[in-house]
């Protein structure tokens, strides 16, 4: 049977975590093609992975491109759908062909959210929680609820809604990258579902730098609204999170950065028609509600259906 979705891995002087990985993802039936994309790694990351998987194909990097290095490898599949992965995450047996025969039912289904279990613990991400319980509802015609968010690693995209989306953003790095992918593939007229039958693993790497990531997510948020949403919507969003950010410097100084890199981000402003931006703010007031009732009515800051409790990326630098 010939392959339908490829694998795109995204990695970051990880070298030994992502050769602990690799041989699960060869080992899925039906040979997906592995694309590893190597941000500007410095540990031989790249040779490393020639030796000791040649089948898999290595875009070796000169410099850090964040979550839209996966952009590269996307480019490179010749699959109709493609699967991507992290080095500290994997795909479960049958998992890539559940999302291809799911794909193939539905085409009008431009992304799967899988279920992305975190180890060795065993537990559901608590995203993932959230999405099966998606306020956006689910259609009869569609294989799961309606969402409007979705983990980086637990993801399956037909390619060609991934490409005429834009792919991931420029200059995000990792963290809250999800949410401008997912807006503009339903601005594009795309479904997003979570499909429980298909499941990601995550082992999360030691390997992190929780002050930087907060700072780094607090500045995505806010471009997020500003690429996205209306002038009046952004405005509100960058208020809103410039309140949240009060007890925390790391998202502050995220906030700054925000605004002081906004121009070079608005030619990737891309405004989504006003139904989208209604499910978008539907998801995130049941984001408020939730946290609210995590918090016994406190309210710290608030995140996407793509933040923090969704990531399982590597930590890479941001290039600002």
């Amino acid at each position: 049977m010939t392959a339908q979705v490829s694998i795109v891995v995204v990695t970051r002087n990880r070298r030994d975590e992502l050769l602990t990985n690799l041989p699960k993802l060869q080992a899925l039936p039906h040979a997906s093609p592995i694309i590893v994309v190597d941000n500007g790694s410095t540990d031989g990351t790249a040779d490393a992975v020639r030796t000791a998987h040649p089948t898999a194909e290595v875009v070796a990097l000169d410099t850090n491109l964040g979550a839209s290095a996966r952009n590269r490898g996307v480019a490179l599949a010749s699959t109709p759908y493609v699967a991507f992965s992290d080095d500290d995450s994997w795909w479960d047996l049958d998992a890539l062909t559940i999302a291809a025969r799911t794909l193939d039912a539905h085409p009008s289904v431009g992304l799967i959210a899988a279920r992305v279990m975190v180890e060795p613990s065993g537990r559901i991400d608590p995203t993932c929680t959230r999405m099966a319980a998606s306020p956006l509802g689910r259609s009869e015609r569609l294989p799961g609820p309606s969402v409007l968010g979705f983990v980086a690693c637990g993801a399956i995209v037909r390619r060609s809604a991934f490409i005429s989306a834009g792919g991931f953003p420029d200059g995000y790095g990792i963290g809250g990258e999800e949410a401008p992918l997912a807006l503009a593939l339903a601005a594009n007229g795309w479904e997003l579902v979570y499909v429980e039958g298909v499941v990601a693993y995550h082992r999360p790497s030691p390997n992190r730098q929780p002050t930087a990531r907060v700072r780094r997510e607090a500045r995505n948020d806010v471009w997020t609204a500003w690429l996205r949403l209306s002038q009046p919507g952004a405005l509100r969003a960058t208020l809103h999170a410039a309140s949240q950010a009060r007890r925390n410097l790391a998202a502050r100084r995220g906030v700054i950065d925000a605004i002081r890199f906004l121009p070079a981000m608005w030619p990737q402003r891309r405004v989504v028609p006003r139904a989208v931006a209604k499910d978008w703010h539907t998801v995130q007031r049941s984001t408020v509600r939730v946290a609210q009732e995590a918090n016994g009515g406190m309210t710290e800051a608030i995140r996407d259906p793509g933040g923090p409790n969704a990531d399982c990326s590597t930590d890479h630098d941001s290039n600002r």
